[in-house]
């Protein structure tokens, strides 16, 4: 604020009497506006009433007024002096400096109070700012944890269905080994049964085999008996080797007796004999049909093969079956 002194740095000094003289204009002033209030507001008081008894005989007359006092004379102002009208300016000026000063104190508080307004709606909407840059930054921060939890879970999930494929597929090979193992054990097992049953087959047909060659000498002991008689059948033997089957010891001359008949043959009977094998069904029929040993003569080996052919079925052994293979022996007679 400026200070009183500095807000009239030209006022003339004051002269002596100044005081008294602004005493008396005071009083002038005083006296001159009581004298205008009385000379404007003396008439206007409400005159009394008078009662009055007329007659007839009495002629109307009005009573006459009192014509009302001339005016007082209102002196004049006396003249102000040059100096009480500077007095007044210089006085008037200060006052409207003052208005001044004062209107510029009050633009400058009230600049101040808009300022200090706009400052704290600044300040109000950088908290605001702030609170909502905040809440973002714990909203994106609950989102990303979120997020993180959910890639967490994710990944936990896919680690536990990982861990169940590795667990499925050690289950798997486990299995398949031991399947492995099984099926290596059980090919052993049939690989040994398969051995021991080759084995028991082997001895048995050994066993049969030793048989059969019994019977054969047996058969061609008694064939040679019957040779000279002309029939054609030199000797019959069933079996040959391990594929033979045994036979009953009559069972050869059932063949003879069926094969005998069927032998058509009118050429040389020297030095010929043909060894004939046969398969047949259990019934009896004849499978297959072939020459296993030529005599030289392809006539004779053909006549013995057709003797065979034509004594279709072959006679059934002691068990109601025929025999699946065996050979015969043929020479022509003679």
């Amino acid at each position: 604020m400026t200070r009183k002194n500095s807000a009239y740095p030209l006022r003339p000094p004051r002269e002596r009497g100044t005081g008294r003289a602004f005493a008396l204009a005071v009083v002038m002033h005083v006296l001159l506006g009581f004298f205008l209030y009385h000379g404007i507001h003396w008439q206007n008081s409400t005159p009394a009433g008078a009662e009055a008894e007329l007659w007839t005989e009495v002629p109307d007359i009005s009573t006459p007024r009192q014509p009302p006092p001339p005016p007082v004379p209102v002196a004049p102002a006396p003249p102000v002096p040059d100096e009480q009208a500077d007095i007044a300016l210089q006085e008037k000026k200060r006052q409207q400096q003052e208005a001044q000063r004062q209107a510029q104190l009050a633009e400058q508080q009230r600049q101040q109070q808009l300022q200090a307004q706009q400052a704290e709606a600044k300040r109000q909407q950088q908290l605001a700012d702030q609170a909502a840059q905040l809440a973002a930054q714990k909203a994106a921060a609950l989102k990303q944890k979120q997020q993180q939890q959910q890639a967490d879970k994710l990944k936990q999930q896919q680690l536990a269905e990982q861990q169940k494929q590795d667990q499925l597929k050690q289950q798997q090979l486990e299995d398949q080994q031991k399947q492995a193992q099984a099926d290596a054990q059980k090919k052993a097992d049939a690989q040994k049964a398969a051995k021991a049953k080759a084995d028991a087959a082997a001895a048995q047909a050994k066993k049969l085999d030793q048989e059969r060659r019994a019977r054969l000498a047996q058969m061609q002991g008694m064939a040679g008996g019957e040779g000279s008689t002309g029939d054609g059948l030199a000797k019959s033997g069933t079996g040959s080797g391990s594929g033979g089957t045994a036979t009953s010891p009559g069972y050869a001359d059932k063949v003879r007796r069926r094969v005998r008949p069927n032998i058509v043959w009118a050429g040389d009977t020297q030095g010929l004999e043909t060894e004939i094998a046969v398969r047949c069904s259990p019934s009896g029929t004849l499978l297959s049909v072939s020459v296993t040993r030529s005599s030289g003569n392809a006539q004779w080996d053909d006549a013995a093969e057709r003797a065979v052919r034509a004594s279709d079925p072959m006679p059934v052994d002691v068990d109601g079956k025929t025999p699946s293979s065996f050979k015969i022996t043929l020479r022509p007679a003679g």
